[in-house]
């Protein structure tokens, strides 16, 4: 299965006409309808063609791909490409290419040196901004922050639906301990695909 993945990723970099990737694309992994990833996309989603629920950073070394991302799994990670890709095809998501704009590109490799520097720090599994611990877009707007890039907002948990706070977060929080942060800063997979400063590019 690996070696199947392998092919296709080289196919995807290097066949003429097919989607290439370069140093700094970011890599939005589709949200799933139900559980966690289902919460975050129904508080979450902007686009009607973009739905998502995981963000990674590419990086080339040598002739190696790499995701740098935050995962419940591993936290805050560097993962060869094929490994990453696979994870998400276990699971039934596609991954989403997109990628800054020409005039933007010039951020990446400071975005990159600020996303190694962050490795190995946990996961944040109460999504609420702290420094040691990061959620997978708090992970990419923190490595793009110097460039203002990608911008903080108010977080909702409200289900436009219903116009009230959405039953999986209040159970979520309520397991916690913790009032849901309804309004406080924070970001998301589908708010940073949504960028003006974005373009997608394709499916990896």
């Amino acid at each position: 299965m690996l070696f199947v993945v392998l092919l296709l990723v080289q196919n995807c970099t290097s066949q003429p006409g097919a989607t290439s990737l370069k140093n700094g694309d970011l890599l939005f992994v589709t949200a799933k309808e139900t559980g966690l990833s289902g919460a975050i996309n129904n508080v979450t989603q902007k686009q009607k063609e973009a739905s998502f629920d995981h963000i990674g950073i590419t990086e080339k070394q040598g002739s190696h791909w790499y995701v740098l991302h935050a995962a419940p799994k591993g936290g805050s990670q560097k993962q060869e490409l094929a490994s990453f890709l696979k994870d998400q095809s276990d699971d039934g998501q596609k991954v989403i290419i997109y990628r800054l704009k020409p005039e933007y590109q010039k951020s990446i490799p400071q975005a990159l040196k600020k996303a190694e520097s962050m490795l190995g720090k946990p996961y944040n599994f109460n999504y609420i901004l702290d420094e040691n611990s990061y959620y997978c877009s708090d992970y990419i707007e923190r490595s793009f922050r110097e460039s203002s890039i990608f911008k903080l907002e108010p977080m909702t948990f409200v289900d436009p639906k219903t116009g009230k706070t959405n039953e999986f977060w209040t159970e979520f929080y309520k397991k916690k301990n913790l009032p849901v942060p309804e309004g406080e800063p924070g970001c998301n997979p589908n708010g940073l695909a949504a960028s003006d400063k974005l373009e997608r590019v394709g499916e990896l």
